[in-house]
């Protein structure tokens, strides 16, 4: 979606909650598009819906995503970079030494809250444009949706967060009160189901790639169900979208798994069958340094290269030379050294120096491995200015098919059914294993558990799935995990100051 789109939807809107955003209010008076006047044709109404898809895919300024701050803070991947500091964000959720005022969570906290504040004020003020009824009802559906994935991210992030439906006077702004987790839970289920009936079952890539469609809402209500422990109500929603028979396409939405795991990434690989919601990246919107997170390239792609890379062999891989950021333990790569998807997903650039075929310059906490699903190359880079960094196009999967039928399977072997050989949840596990010709296996939690990080590794996954499974204590304690604080991320103490949110008591506060 182009820049100059998102520009003019932004316009509409003034403050954000709390202090998200206030860089938005310097505009000219005279020149100002207030929502009294803007909102007024179907025009209007889509660019109000680009803009809360901005929202779903903003990059912080500090030159990280969801991704990189889920890959900092679980066991399988260390911050790296040049030094202790380098991108402090990550550094110090990667050793958990955050605290209210220093981490990441005021981008997590901003990004989501300034999404809920487009989408409500879209939502709010779309009744009243003349427009295709259909068309109107999918706008509002997808903004629902979208909105539900803003909720979904804060409630696991900060527990008790303020639940705001509807557009808030600016006087009351500093008087927002939070809601009980299960209020905002029972919230984002009502959005979704009334969202699904309105949404597209597919959309053509072409023209919409990255627009929300059914199966995606039924698969996000899947993961909420699922976070809660609704183990058949999650399993209800994703069967729909895995379709009836595992590891074949699925008659209604056409999601398939595809057949080499490795074509996954390739970063022109755009909307493929496994795909069900992307966030969408191109190398054309010649994004700079100057303001990076205003770009639409992929950030992921250039933190996690090698530092000063340089091939030496003919047969070198064409990396293009990166930061160095969120590297591989020597731990995971010995537990998937054996696996099919090792090489996909992990860049052994240890081995190419050792070799001969390729030098790089070692960054802060090297181990030589490094995130190959996101590797930026040469031969992607943009071909439209000069601003080679910030530009590279690949999409990043915020659900796709393979992390739908391992949840499926676990939410199966959760409830009554059974669950062994030739059973539904048997085929779903195996049928993410026999993509990459690996023999079956029993359906247990530890082989689930296995599946998915073998599967899903540097996706964003792992530190939610620990959470989830009650494991991040245990299994994150060498990297300073506290149990009992650390499942969820303190709230910035920006949006404590002078206003009616508490700090949760696991960060010393009263709520």
């Amino acid at each position: 979606m182009k820049n100059k789109i998102l520009y003019l939807a932004t316009l509409a809107f003034g403050v954000q909650l709390l202090g998200s955003c206030k860089k938005e209010l310097d505009v000219n008076t005279q020149e100002r598009i207030t929502l009294d006047n803007y909102y007024k044709t179907p025009a209007d109404a889509f660019a109000g819906l680009v803009a809360v898809y901005d929202r779903f895919g903003f990059q912080a300024g500090g030159l990280y995503d969801k991704v990189a701050i889920m890959d900092a803070a679980c066991d399988d991947q260390l911050a790296g970079g040049g030094g202790p500091s380098d991108i402090n964000d990550l550094q110090v959720i990667s050793n958990y030494t955050l605290n209210a005022n220093t981490g990441p969570q005021g981008y997590l906290w901003s990004k989501g809250y300034s999404g809920i504040f487009r989408a409500n004020t879209l939502l709010a003020k779309i009744d009243g444009i003349t427009m295709d009824a259909a068309l109107k009802s999918r706008y509002v559906a997808e903004t629902k949706t979208l909105r539900a994935i803003f909720y979904f991210d804060l409630v696991r992030f900060f527990k008790n967060i303020p639940l705001i439906g509807g557009t808030v006077d600016p006087s009351n702004l500093y008087n927002v009160l939070q809601s009980a987790p299960a209020d905002v839970y029972a919230y984002i289920e009502k959005d979704l189901t009334e969202a699904i009936p309105s949404l597209p079952a597919t959309v053509p890539a072409a023209t919409e790639g990255g627009r929300i469609t059914k199966g995606a809402a039924q698969a996000l209500l899947g993961k909420v169900y699922l976070w809660q422990k609704k183990y058949q109500q999650a399993a209800d929603q994703f069967a729909i979208v895995n379709g009836s028979t595992p590891g074949q396409a699925n008659a209604a939405y056409g999601y398939k798994l595809i057949t080499n795991f490795a074509d996954l990434w390739k970063p022109l690989n755009k909307f493929n069958s496994e795909s069900i919601l992307e966030i969408v990246h191109s190398a054309n919107s010649q994004g700079n340094w100057n303001d990076a997170a205003q770009g639409e390239g992929n950030l992921l792609s250039i933190i996690s290269g090698p530092r000063g890379y340089s091939q030496i062999a003919a047969t070198a891989p064409d990396y293009y030379s990166g930061y160095s950021f969120l590297v591989f333990t020597k731990e995971f790569f010995d537990f998937i050294h054996y696996d099919p998807r090792n090489k996909p997903t992990v860049a052994n650039l240890d081995s190419l120096k050792a070799n001969k075929i390729a030098n790089y310059s070692p960054g802060y906490n090297n181990t030589g491995y490094f995130l190959e699903k996101f590797a930026a190359r040469v031969s992607n880079k943009t071909t439209v200015g000069t601003n080679y960094d910030l530009n590279f196009p690949q999409d990043i999967y915020e659900i796709r098919l393979a992390d739908t039928y391992l949840l499926e399977a676990e939410a199966l072997m959760n409830t009554n059914v059974g669950v062994g050989t030739g059973s539904r949840a048997y085929n779903l596990l195996n049928a993410v294993r026999a993509r990459v010709g690996l023999e079956p296996v029993a359906v247990t939690q530890a082989n689930i558990e296995k599946e998915r990080r073998l599967e899903l590794a540097g996706e964003g996954h792992r530190w939610l799935d620990l959470v989830r499974w009650g494991k991040a204590a245990t299994v994150l304690a060498s990297k300073g995990f506290i149990a009992g604080r650390h499942e969820i991320f303190p709230i910035p103490q920006s949006e404590l100051n002078n206003t009616k949110i508490e700090q949760n008591k696991e960060w010393g506060g009263t709520k």
